[in-house]
């Protein structure tokens, strides 16, 4: 068991991203694990679209205490993990806050209803950080890329989160529930994991 602890009670996670890239797998890997870890987790998702291509909303809310309803309010998350960045900017201004936390994968991703003029790079993520308190961009889909498979940059994503210490988890307690959900391809996905981890820190 981690000896790590909530850094506020109850926490508010916000994971945003494209429909396919794997923010809802994100969600419930942390998920169980805080569960198994003696916390009370509360799962909520909205979509901006019913297809493929939309961006999905996934909220994670985690108390010891008590059970959260399932949305999180305007202005409410502590920590927005973007795994793209106009995504995150859109869920920074909705529901960013002086002290909010973000976690974005920096590579753009056009879908429906988007303007073709994709915003300046550069612009997006001045933007991200003047509306976080911390922000740590991830270059999670290019080292995915450099394991063999672009789609690891979610569990890349994963290990960056839990590595930066917002979460009351571990590589320990997060290996069982990746071994779990991955018995196939356990080690693939938790060397992408630990990429993220390896990431995080060599940002900080």
């Amino acid at each position: 068991m981690t000896t790590r602890q909530l850094i506020k009670d109850p926490l508010n996670l916000i994971i945003i991203g494209v429909a396919g890239q794997g923010n809802v797998l994100i969600s419930q890997l942390v998920g169980n694990a805080l569960v198994s870890e003696g916390y009370l987790v509360t799962f909520g998702q909205t979509y901006g679209s019913n297809q493929r291509g939309g961006s999905v909303m996934n909220y994670v809310r985690v108390s010891r205490e008590f059970q959260c309803s399932p949305l999180i309010p305007s202005g409410g998350a502590d920590v927005i993990l973007g795994m793209e960045p106009l995504d995150a900017l859109r869920m920074l201004i909705q529901f960013g806050n002086p002290d909010v936390v973000t976690i974005v994968n920096p590579r753009p991703i056009g879908v429906a209803g988007r303007p073709i003029d994709y915003p300046d790079l550069d612009v997006l993520l001045d933007t991200i950080r003047g509306l976080s308190a911390k922000t740590w961009v991830v270059n999670a889909t290019d080292e995915a890329q450099k394991l063999g498979d672009p789609i690891l940059a979610n569990m890349i994503l994963a290990g960056s989160l839990v590595g930066s210490g917002v979460l009351p988890l571990d590589e320990t307690s997060m290996a069982p529930v990746i071994r779990e959900r991955f018995p196939a391809d356990f080690e693939s996905n938790m060397a992408a994991f630990r990429k993220g981890i390896e990431l995080y820190q060599v940002l900080n």
